[in-house]
């Protein structure tokens, strides 16, 4: 029996932005979708409960051995939104201790969605670092010059902003920022 694979994510467990990447990402790499659950953590915050329900779920399946793996994927955000989950050093360590506290370190993985060169923010900053130049100042002096309330935090308006602006393009899975997520993904399927 292949044992499944397990992904911890912001967002809903059927629908979020963050399950639409990781699948997209998953097939481009030929790498079998069915072998993973999702798993919805719906707020940052929620991955540093030790007594969340999607926990309690997890240690079961590692038990009865149907997970081998597990991989938390989780927004970077900003230190200066949030002292203690906020930014990338934040979060780093936050999730390595919460790891080790639900013991598992031999079964699991982390990576932190940020705009790579600065190591804040969220998804969607992860995605805008990986679309031409030309795109993203496109993207940018239009949220500039509009009448968008919350433009800094509302991760929703960018994200659909690109997918309108751009519906034929996609990901581009070849950046290299992408790189080191495929790598985590293709280390989680191979157990």
């Amino acid at each position: 029996m292949v044992k499944k694979v397990a992904i911890f994510h912001e967002g809903k467990s059927k629908k979020s932005a963050d399950v639409e990447l990781l699948s997209l990402l998953i097939k481009d790499l030929k790498l079998d979708i069915k072998r993973v659950k999702f798993f919805g953590m719906k707020s940052k915050s929620n991955f540093f409960k030790i007594d969340d329900i999607n926990y309690r779920e997890l240690q079961q399946d590692i038990a009865l051995e149907n997970i081998s793996k597990v991989l938390f994927v989780l927004d970077a955000d900003y230190e200066k939104n949030d002292s203690v989950y906020g930014g990338y050093i934040n979060t780093q360590r936050e999730i390595k201790q919460m790891i080790e506290n639900l013991a598992l370190k031999e079964h699991a993985d982390y990576f932190i969605m940020c705009d790579p060169k600065i190591k804040c923010g969220y998804l969607e900053s992860f995605i805008l670092a990986s679309i031409p130049k030309k795109e993203k100042e496109c993207i940018e002096s239009f949220l500039g010059c509009s009448s968008f309330k919350s433009k800094e935090n509302d991760k929703a308006i960018l994200n659909q902003i690109y997918k309108i602006a751009y519906p034929e393009n996609g990901f581009d899975f070849s950046h290299d920022n992408f790189d080191a997520l495929k790598k985590k993904l293709k280390t989680l399927f191979n157990w």
